[in-house]
């Protein structure tokens, strides 16, 4: 080939390697196998090493440089980069949108120009980047910095495969977005980190911010950077000036033709009602995405009302972000207390200055064990860290302890229990490994200890269990301290007579408790086995041991509780761990559970007090499609609740994962549905919405 030809074919090669790289990285769409997409960069970078005079500076070949950097270079910013003012309620929301009003109607904007709507965002937890084209090329990437310098870290920017090197159009840009990191490689990462002995990094955005900063471009290029574009501070060079975007959305839309990644979770939204709801439904969805999540970012949609709102001294007046509850908070230990659960097993909990973590105010928080307690060296006195997750009790997970004042005293896990005074020790148990090891948690050796008993009842009438309406934790209490019951089956036994001399009972409410308690006994197999308390069975052991028992050889499905005696009592520790999904500790337990003869005995006794085990058998042969059949939901469903529709398809015979794989069947996926729709698109997976749900349910 002669130079022309050789020039015009890396040209080609570079378009059709970064057209390739935009399918892989930025659209998660890749159009050619990775097998192939590397030949074409093999050559690439064989035709440029042999005719060097053709290489440019936004080749595909020039992402990761030869050499390390002995250190940044400060870089002034053209455009003056601001931070959000935060909001973290709506009572907040409501009063930036008031200011936003007073001061838009103050303006000099034309009456048909004041119309306010809002470009809602989510907001990527991760590190400001600012990225300046020439002419379409990639001539700088900066951090933030102060908002008016920054570090110059183009070298390391070039190694993020989402964000392009050069431009379709040959325009003058400075475009704004967050650089992050997957949560899958901060795993990774931290594993490597792990084996070389080095600190792992704290969250996905230490381990960015770690990264861009690294001096050795082919060490970030090696931890998976990836971008998020998000605004404009600069554009020139249009040939068509009409084509200037007019707002953030239209903003927003320009950014992605130009190829840049942009995250297609925004919203035009025209109240702040439709803003709440927004993000509240993000705050539900944060966690299924692979990036970090800290709230969300509202901006007025206009770009005029934006320029005429202007900016204070360090924010824009037009935008705000709306932050999610913070998970994690620190606070003072007051006290440390043990908490007695229905195993015998002893908690330490702390009782905390009362602080606000994750939208609630918390005042304790568990501490799990004596050791944990050790490791972490938490004092009664110190200031600590604690973070809160979903719905689970918040923990400590770390003390401040340059914030000692030396008053700090250390807790001692008591000898015996608070409760019975019965004597306290560690058990013997197995490992997952199978070795005999002593347990982390203290245990009371009183198998009649008080608090017990009292937790025993509780998760028997709980919900999940013979779900009793009206017999909560401070019922079940009264009742053993005044003698009325002492054991589970004396529940059924209750009378309105034996309830209304006590405190809280007329005649009406114990009429009502009488009759709930009636009601309960009919109860499924898996709420019943859950009830018993059987360690190691939980919800999810309890519906895979009622799914599969009839799978058994031989094994004849128990509808009442004497035949469950009957029925239970023969099974070996083999026929349990048989039942997928089982495991060993789950299996002994059961198997020791069925031949104490205690358990059955009480047993017998709920058999006598007309307790029915309902197995809707018929149900399963009437309905194939369900039958064996495994679901997940996701989303907001109108017309039933996600547990009333979980328990609808278990006794069709259907099963419930919590994640969606290629041995899914079904999706279900109401309003605001989130990741586990697109991995089910992804995998083939049959989608069903509500009404689909319900025409599913009607077939015979």
């Amino acid at each position: 080939m002669d130079k022309i030809a050789i020039k015009k074919r890396i040209d080609k090669l570079r378009r059709e390697i970064d057209r390739h790289r935009y399918f892989y990285y930025v659209k998660d769409d890749p159009k050619i196998e990775d097998s192939i997409y590397d030949s074409l960069f093999a050559e690439l970078d064989e035709l440029e090493k042999e005719n060097p005079e053709f290489l440019s500076v936004t080749s595909p070949t020039q992402r990761v440089g030869d050499k390390p950097l002995t250190k940044f270079e400060k870089v002034i910013h053209k455009v003056k980069q601001w931070s959000f003012d935060d909001i973290f309620d709506f009572d907040q929301l409501k009063n930036w949108q008031e200011k936003i009003w007073r001061m838009v109607e103050k303006s000099s904007l034309a009456e048909s120009e004041k119309k306010i709507e809002y470009c809602c965002e989510v907001k990527i937890d991760g590190l400001k980047i600012i990225l300046e084209y020439e002419k379409g090329a990639l001539v700088c990437g900066a951090t933030r910095g102060d908002g008016s310098v920054g570090e110059n870290v183009t070298s390391n920017i070039k190694t993020i495969n989402s964000i392009p090197l050069e431009l379709e159009t040959k325009i003058d840009l400075i475009a704004v977005g967050e650089c992050w990191l997957s949560k899958n490689e901060l795993i990774r990462i931290n594993k490597e980190r792990s084996k070389q002995e080095q600190m792992e990094f704290a969250n996905s955005r230490n381990a960015a911010a770690g990264t861009l900063r690294q001096l050795d471009p082919k060490v970030v290029a090696g931890r998976k950077l990836d971008s998020f574009i998000y605004d404009i501070d600069l554009l020139g060079g249009l040939e068509n000036e009409n084509l200037t975007p007019q707002t953030q959305i239209d903003e927003l839309k320009f950014l992605e033709s130009l190829k840049f990644k942009v995250n297609e979770n925004y919203k035009l939204c025209r109240t702040i009602e439709e803003i709440e709801d927004f993000y509240n439904q993000w705050i539900g969805k944060k966690d299924q995405q692979s990036y970090e999540i800290d709230g969300i970012v509202i901006k007025i949609n206009s770009k005029k009302i934006q320029q005429a709102l202007g900016y204070t001294g360090k924010a824009p007046r037009w935008a705000v972000a709306y932050k999610f509850p913070a998970q994690k908070v620190t606070t003072v230990v007051e006290d440390i207390f043990i908490q007695v659960g229905r195993t015998g097993a002893l908690t330490p909990v702390a009782k905390l200055r009362p602080v606000r973590v994750a939208g609630s105010v918390v005042s304790r928080a568990t501490l799990h064990n004596e050791d944990e307690i050790r490791k972490l060296d938490i004092r009664i006195g110190d200031t600590v860290i604690i973070q809160k997750a979903g719905d689970i009790i918040p923990e400590v997970v770390e003390s401040i302890k340059k914030l000692r004042t030396g008053k700090e005293k250390v807790f001692q896990m008591p000898k015996i229990c608070p409760i019975c005074q019965g004597p306290v020790k560690r058990i013997l148990q197995k490992s997952k490994a199978g070795k005999a090891e002593m347990s982390a948690a203290h245990y009371c050796q009183n198998p009649k200890c008080f608090a017990v008993e009292k937790e025993k009842l509780v998760h028997f009438v709980s919900k999940k269990g013979f779900d009793i309406d009206g017999l909560g934790e401070k019922i079940i209490e009264q009742f053993l301290t005044s003698g009325v019951i002492s054991n589970a089956t004396q529940i059924f036994e209750l009378t309105v007579g034996d309830l209304q001399p006590l405190e809280r009972f007329a005649q009406k409410s114990a009429e009502n408790l009488v009759e709930s308690i009636e009601k309960s006994k009919k109860i499924t197999l898996e709420k019943f086995l859950y009830a018993l308390g059987i360690r190691y069975v939980g919800e999810e052991t309890a519906i895979l041991i009622g799914q599969n028992l009839e799978f058994l050889s031989g094994f004849v499905l128990p509808k009442t509780v004497g035949e469950l005696v009957e029925s239970f009592s023969r099974l070996s520790l083999d026929d349990w761990l048989s039942i997928k999904g089982i495991g060993e500790k789950s299996a002994q337990s059961l198997k020791m559970w069925f031949a104490d003869r205690e358990n059955v005995d009480l047993l017998k006794k709920m058999q006598d007090l007309g307790i029915e085990i309902i197995w809707p058998k018929e149900k399963r042969e009437a309905n194939q499609e369900i039958l064996h059949k495994t679901f997940v939901l996701t989303g907001e469903l109108s017309d039933f609740t996600r547990d009333q529709a979980k328990d609808i398809i278990r006794e069709k015979g259907g099963r419930v994962s919590g994640s969606v794989s290629s041995k899914t069947d079904y999706v279900i996926a109401g309003k605001n549905s989130g990741s586990k729709e697109k991995k089910a698109h992804e995998l083939g997976v049959k989608i069903l919405d509500e009404d689909g749900f319900k025409k599913l349910l009607e077939m015979e």
